[in-house]
């Protein structure tokens, strides 16, 4: 079990960003876009401020400097994510938003010259076959919110790739705390930028949405993805995450009663298919073909 706690781990960020899809469109009944990432942020930022009070008097400035890119990232994937909602299906945005997973092992290849391993590639593939069947409507066409998820994307996988990176020299407990507090500055300067101003005329289930987002989707989730991606390669991490869109369509099925179709069960399947081909190289396979082959001997 302890071999596969990095796996484990991303597993269950998977699933509480899966609840997250119902908990955004719920916020998002209520407040802006600007708004939802403010309170997320503060309240991780607080929590993380409370709970790891001793870390954060023993940051460094190369701890400060390596969280603050990843707050950047961050900051930014979620802010293009947001917005591309607002002109695209949240079906398509969650599609595309899963393109990081085949992007992730290219930044290694064009930063560090790194090989590109063709279980993960294959395993990528899969990854967004299945998500494509699970929440697109193929019907080729890109409007400006496709435009800006991608792009969300492209950060998405930047931020996987350099937590990554970071979490090999520095503080992964550290680095979560800079993340945070980089992304509710950012969010913040945002929305005096645009002149908004945080109202709390909010019933009880905005509330409880953008507590739950700020709590779980952000502290608890992205605090797990940190210490989880030290035992594992970005590339098992993006294809893992990935599997947050299957997460988000189960739960729509027992939370909001939505119909299980051929596309789920196939998606599903693509998806599950993806983590076993990434996690394994399909060992077993290879191991249970050399036997055979043995004993054909």
């Amino acid at each position: 079990m302890r071999k596969y706690a990095g796996e484990l781990g991303l597993l269950l960020v998977a699933v509480i960003w899966g609840t997250g899809f119902i908990a955004s469109a719920i916020s998002l009944d209520f407040l802006s876009p600007y708004q939802v990432m403010a309170i997320r942020f503060l309240i991780a930022s607080c929590l993380m401020a409370l709970i790891f009070m001793k870390h954060i008097r023993a940051l460094t400035r190369p701890v400060l400097a390596a969280g603050a890119v990843l707050g950047v990232f961050l900051f930014l994937a979620f802010l293009l994510q947001t917005l591309g909602l607002q002109y695209t299906t949240p079906s398509k945005n969650a599609f595309l938003t899963a393109v990081n997973v085949v992007i992730v092992p290219f930044i290694g290849f064009l930063l560090f010259r790194r090989g590109l391993d063709k279980y993960g590639l294959i395993g990528a593939a899969l990854a967004i076959a299945g998500v494509g069947i699970l929440s697109v409507e193929l019907n080729g066409v890109f409007n400006t919110g496709d435009i800006l998820t991608l792009l969300c994307a492209i950060c998405f996988a930047f931020h996987i790739f350099f937590t990554a990176e970071f979490v090999k020299k520095h503080s992964p407990i550290g680095l979560t705390i800079v993340q945070m507090f980089t992304a509710f500055l950012l969010s913040i300067l945002v929305i005096l930028f645009r002149g908004e101003a945080v109202h709390f005329d909010i019933d009880g289930r905005g509330w409880l949405a953008a507590a739950y987002l700020g709590i779980f989707s952000t502290t608890v989730a992205f605090l797990v993805q940190t210490l989880a991606q030290k035992y594992t390669t970005e590339t098992k991490a993006a294809i893992i995450l990935s599997t947050e869109a299957l997460f988000g369509t189960l739960f729509s099925v027992l939370i909001l009663h939505e119909q299980l179709t051929i596309r789920i069960i196939i998606g599903s399947i693509l998806i599950l298919a993806a983590v076993i081909t990434a996690e394994t190289k399909l060992a077993f396979l290879q191991n249970k073909m050399s036997r055979r082959y043995n004993g054909n001997d």
